[in-house]
């Protein structure tokens, strides 16, 4: 089941980001900081976080929002799949609902951001398997020799 992530959820939607061992702290610290946020309205009223669960436990999450400043653009900020399940299809799923959730609210265009180092290969490869268009890398953007590497998709309308 996906559905709206709760506050109680934060340390453990926390815990599962900084357990795939990809995420950097200060990553981590602003994923904490974003779902704060989120929760206390700060994040404005676009903004979604869902979580998907099996049997009750949340298994994987996903932060997604429209891009300021533009027309109908939105970005995937965070998605997360617990480590120990990875690769079971639960990653698809939660973005098939993204996408869903986005094209429902207007959006055409969908923008996912990640780095180029090694440790996020498997993400790289993950967003092209669903069909994501490798469309730019900044280099050196997050630090030297760790490039942004853009993703995009063009949505139903």
């Amino acid at each position: 089941m996906i559905r709206p992530t709760t506050p109680a959820e934060t340390d453990t939607l926390v815990r599962m980001a900084a357990g795939t061992g990809v995420f950097k702290p200060l990553e981590i610290d602003t994923l904490r900081q974003l779902l704060d946020d989120y929760h206390a309205g700060a994040e404005g009223a676009d903004a979604h976080a869902v979580t998907v669960e099996e049997s009750g436990v949340p298994i994987g999450f996903a932060y997604f929002a429209p891009t300021p400043m533009t027309e109908a653009t939105w970005h995937l900020y965070w998605i997360v799949v617990d480590k120990t399940i990875q690769a079971r299809g639960v990653g698809a799923r939660l973005m098939a609902h993204v996408e869903g959730e986005v094209v429902r609210l207007g959006g055409r265009v969908l923008l996912i951001e990640t780095s180029s180092l090694p440790s996020y290969e498997l993400t790289r490869k993950f967003y092209l398997k669903l069909g994501y268009e490798h469309e730019a890398t900044v280099r050196d953007f997050y630090a030297d020799g760790d490039d942004q590497v853009i993703f995009r998709t063009r949505l139903p309308r």
